[in-house]
């Protein structure tokens, strides 16, 4: 138990570092020759802890909670169910589920048998689910029952085995036949961190997404700096608001939470996000720690948060960049600042605001104990301060535990972001002369538009000010004398509706508050942004489309340009 007595010290130095200057000095990644995180380190917690390991709740008024020592011998039945099922280790199995103590369950059952786990999403369509079958390898797939005519219409019947929680039609087994499993389990085979655990089907710009390879050490072991990020301790709830399917889901509720010994509390709800409701269990249960990505800090901020009495210690955010204008609402209606944190499905947290900081409203933060973070140019040398370049991460002479092993499909992109003696992110951002990372955005979300170069976060954000607009993506539209200029597509508030007086409203805001260069010249009225599972907005979708609307020389409904009121604008000055 060498490599449990290295985790759980490695883990205690975290927890017990009194600032964030100590936590970075003194980190150092543990040697772990041997070591399977449920099988070695989540099983102790069932003798020796006796909080909740979960807690579940969900829009009918049903409610659960889940013992560290019932998770222990309800993953144990899990492991030797798929056993049963003739799945070993390396074996790729497909996790298409709701939130549930099922889901995570099967994941700690997953873990100790050494499948690998494929995570979905509930609302992937039949060709992702095609795709996540074939390209993953997958030989099993479990899901809801509600779900199985979906799989069924995606694949063959006898391409993979189905599993499903709640029974399904013919040729699905039902999970239920994990109750007679024993709830001892006794693995056949040694783990190393090397050892495959996790792929991850991530969006970017090419055609289909990548594959992205997690180990037994990459996640369960890198992830112990995103719990020391989150700032969770032993006895906490802690929420994490995010969908299954999602990196940050595994991450957060997961590993960030019970390497920290905290409850991860579970709502699942059916339809739309109901910010009211969300609020109501978040003071009704007591959560302590709270994990959101900007999208849902947004639809929070529609309620009144001086309303509720919260336990509150912490809030973080990750996903997209945080706006500053969201975070200076928040802490008006909670007394608490949002620390936002930065990573990708490829690795753990790497750059963030730790517990005890001061947070600088609109950095990203800091380099996360256990990385070296650098800016560099297109050379891959480090520039000097406030210039911007790709964020990067040393991964030589020794690569952090929180690095991908690397993509699986299409390989060939690892000769992209390996270079030299680092990752390559793929974000633009810069570095202040204290350290401070700025984020700019995703490399093909910065443009040009007649020489100058505009970053679509800055003007979103300057956008998100106005007391109208709810949602904001910025996207360059072509321009035939610029080359490109901005187009925000905006979503409004409750109650606010599309006119032409709330387009020269904006407009007469964005002159205001931005230098010429980078103010909209076009805004575009939507009821609703296109996002990936995961809810970041998809501004490549949005870029062909803007792509194509221009090239037809079609202007659409609720559409408005700025040379719409150049005249009265101008009275405006």
């Amino acid at each position: 138990m060498a490599g449990l007595e290295e985790f759980i010290a490695t883990r205690d130095f975290l927890l017990n570092a009194h600032n964030y200057e100590q936590a970075k000095a003194g980190f150092e990644w543990p040697q772990l020759h041997e070591f399977n995180w449920a099988l070695d380190y989540f099983d102790t917690l069932a003798g020796r802890n006796s909080n909740p390991a979960l807690i579940y709740v969900d829009d009918k008024g049903a409610e659960r909670k889940a013992s560290f020592q019932e998770m222990k011998e309800r993953s144990n039945k899990a492991a030797n169910f798929l056993r049963n099922l003739g799945l070993k280790k390396k074996d790729r199995i497909v996790l298409m589920m709701s939130s549930s103590v099922e889901l995570f369950e099967i994941f700690l059952g997953a873990m100790k048998s050494g499948c690998v786990i494929i995570p979905s999403s509930t609302l992937l369509t039949a060709d992702d689910i095609r795709d996540r079958i074939g390209r993953g390898k997958a030989k099993c797939i479990f899901t809801n029952r509600e779900l199985t005519s979906r799989i069924d219409s995606a694949s063959k019947a006898d391409s993979v085995s189905r599993v499903s929680v709640g029974g399904g039609p013919n040729g699905w087994i039902d999970y239920a036949e994990a109750d007679s499993e024993s709830a001892d389990f006794r693995s056949e085979d040694t783990f190393s961190p090397e050892d495959e655990l996790l792929i991850y089907f991530t969006s970017g710009t090419t055609a289909k997404p990548k594959l992205v390879l997690q180990t037994h050490g990459s996640y369960p072991v890198g992830h112990l700096t995103t719990m020391y990020w989150i700032g969770a301790r032993k006895g906490d709830v802690h929420y994490n608001i995010s969908a299954p399917g999602w990196a940050k889901y595994a991450y957060s509720s997961i590993f960030g939470a019970w390497n920290a010994e905290a409850t991860s509390f579970l709502y699942n709800y059916a339809g739309k996000f109901d910010p009211k409701h969300v609020l109501s269990v978040i003071e009704s249960y007591g959560v302590r720690t709270l994990c959101a990505p900007p999208t849902v800090w947004r639809f929070l901020l529609l309620e009144n948060l001086k309303a509720y009495h919260f336990s509150l210690r912490e809030l973080v955010s990750a996903g997209e960049p945080l706006n500053p204008e969201i975070n200076q609402k928040v802490h008006d209606g909670t007394g608490l600042t949002i620390r936002e944190g930065f990573g990708q499905s490829e690795t753990t947290v790497t750059v963030g605001f730790f517990p005890g900081m001061d947070v600088k409203l609109g950095s990203m933060g800091v380099a996360a104990p256990g990385f070296q973070i650098e800016i560099l140019d297109d050379d891959q040398n480090p520039v000097p301060p406030k210039t911007d370049g790709i964020l990067a991460i040393r991964v030589k002479p020794r690569r952090p535990v929180g690095v991908m092993e690397g993509y699986i499909d299409p390989r060939e992109k690892n000769r992209d972001v390996f270079v030299g003696d680092w990752y390559l992110t793929g974000d633009l951002a810069s570095r202040d002369a204290a350290g401070y990372f700025w984020f700019i955005g995703r490399a093909d979300d910065v443009f040009k538009s007649s020489d100058y170069r505009i970053s679509a976060f800055e003007v979103e954000s300057e956008l998100l000010a106005h007391p109208s607009i709810t949602e904001v993506a910025v996207v360059a539209s072509p321009d035939p004398l610029r080359g490109f200029v901005p187009k925000a597509y905006i979503m409004l508030k409750p109650g606010q509706t599309p006119s032409r007086e709330l387009a020269l409203d904006i407009f007469n805001f964005t002159r205001q508050r931005m230098a010429p260069y980078k103010r909209p010249r076009m805004i575009q009225f939507v009821d609703e942004l296109p996002k990936t599972v995961s809810g970041k907005i998809k501004r490549t979708d949005l870029r062909k489309f803007e792509t194509d609307l221009r090239s037809a020389a079609t202007r659409n409904r609720d559409e408005y340009f700025e040379s719409d009121f150049a005249q009265v604008l101008r009275t405006h000055r």
